[in-house]
């Protein structure tokens, strides 16, 4: 068969497609709303998958993949003994301890938990990619009353300053727990400086935070032992190289969180959970074969005399086959098209509410758009598309093994 030829019969078997499916419209329209689930599937979880997975990469990567946080044991207090031991690795550009603790202060008519970061500001303003002053400065060293403070401790909900530069900040904070009672204490602090709006944040959220100076902790807070110590490498190609040595020279006596492990971590996750979801979609593609099948199989027989005409003056076993082939690929590209603006109406319903994660007392809402790709899409038309090809095969084959003298006579 002639390229020319393979065209012209290729339109001609669309266009008869076409007539054909609208000459049985409720059959076409139920097998077509039985191929759409497969697509529609693909694109919303793909999209509401991705889209969340995009977002926590973003989070994590924007925290400095050379950034490093090292946390003691219960059983083991970091020193200055530590601190000097991961400064002398050549590739680490600087490490400083930090206390952390929790905190409630007044914001409005609000009570907010928020965090107290005490160590040296200027090291987090320069590893933290996004984390900027709106006005003010950060806290001079040594001085243990000056505060950095963030967006949505300086702002209550309605945009409203409540705290500005050289204001006072009571703050009552988390000390200790004695016989499985929390402890307080109430400190004031000045606010030396305010933070940009950082936006949402998974792991870290700057918004909801204070930052003083190191000699804070144990000279205002009260706190005794450091909360762990923040390293940066000079490049992310040294991370795994330095958290091996300290994971081996340390043992169970610290844990090592890098955020470029993180990001592989979640990549890995995001990668699985894809899997899952193409896994699960092909039994909705499974279900559409079937149908697509049966209602070709039924069209063949209600045109087994326009067959048997075809072959009669001329057309043979392969033409047969290309013209039912048609009509169930036809079926499918709708079905594709239809089921693909159904996931992106889907993803949006979907991840419009917000994915809750919840650790301990504290409740993270992250709100993220869907993200759409061209491979996204590709597969969802693609797998669609081999669905009628599939599902088209057995009824073509049959078409195409009707006598022409046996499909003269059918009625």
């Amino acid at each position: 068969m002639s390229i020319k030829r393979f065209f012209s019969l290729l339109g001609m078997s669309y266009k008869m497609a076409v007539k054909s499916l609208g000459s049985r419209k409720l059959r076409s329209i139920l097998t077509i709303l039985g191929i759409i689930i497969g697509p529609a599937v693909i694109v919303m979880m793909g999209a509401v998958v991705g889209g969340y997975s995009q977002y926590i990469l973003n989070q994590v990567t924007s925290l400095g993949q050379n950034n490093i946080m090292i946390t003691p044991s219960s059983d083991y207090t970091l020193t200055s003994s530590d601190l000097s031991y991961f400064k002398s690795f050549s590739y680490v550009v600087n490490a400083v301890p930090y206390y952390l603790t929790q905190a409630t202060v007044t914001v409005g008519n609000s009570q907010e938990q928020i965090y107290i970061y005490c160590t040296d500001v200027n090291f987090v303003l320069h590893a933290i990619g996004g984390l900027e002053i709106e006005e003010g400065s950060a806290p001079s060293q040594g001085d243990v009353l000056d505060a950095l403070i963030g967006h949505k401790v300086a702002y209550d909900q309605n945009g409203n300053l409540e705290y500005g530069v050289g204001d006072v900040v009571p703050l009552k904070v988390f000390t200790k727990i004695t016989n499985g009672i929390p402890q307080y204490k109430t400190v004031n602090v000045i606010v030396s400086g305010v933070l940009k709006e950082y936006g949402g944040a998974l792991i870290f959220s700057p918004d909801q935070t204070i930052f003083l100076d190191t000699d804070a902790g144990q000279k205002l807070l009260g706190l005794n032992s450091w909360s762990g110590i923040l390293v940066q490498v000079s490049d992310p190609i040294y991370v795994k190289d330095f958290v091996s040595t300290v994971e081996s020279t340390y043992g169970n006596k610290v844990s090592v969180i890098s955020f470029s492990a993180i990001a592989d971590i979640v990549s890995s996750i995001t990668g699985a959970v894809n899997y899952i979801n193409y896994v699960a979609s092909l039994s909705a593609f499974a279900v559409a074969i079937a149908g697509t099948t049966a209602t070709m199989v039924t069209s063949v027989i209600e045109r087994t005399k326009e067959i048997g005409v075809m072959k009669s003056i001329g057309y043979t076993n392969r033409e047969i086959i290309i013209m039912i082939l048609s009509e169930s690929t036809l079926m499918s590209f709708i079905a594709a098209v239809a089921g693909s603006l159904l996931g992106v109406a889907g993803s949006f319903v979907l991840g419009g509410s917000g994915m809750t994660i919840r650790a301990g007392t504290n409740t993270v809402v992250i709100n993220s758009h869907p993200l759409f790709s061209a491979h996204l899409f590709i597969t969802s038309i693609g797998l669609t598309i081999l669905v009628g090809v599939v599902g088209g095969i057995l009824p073509a084959y049959m078409a195409s093994r009707i006598p022409p003298a046996v499909a003269l006579r059918y009625e």
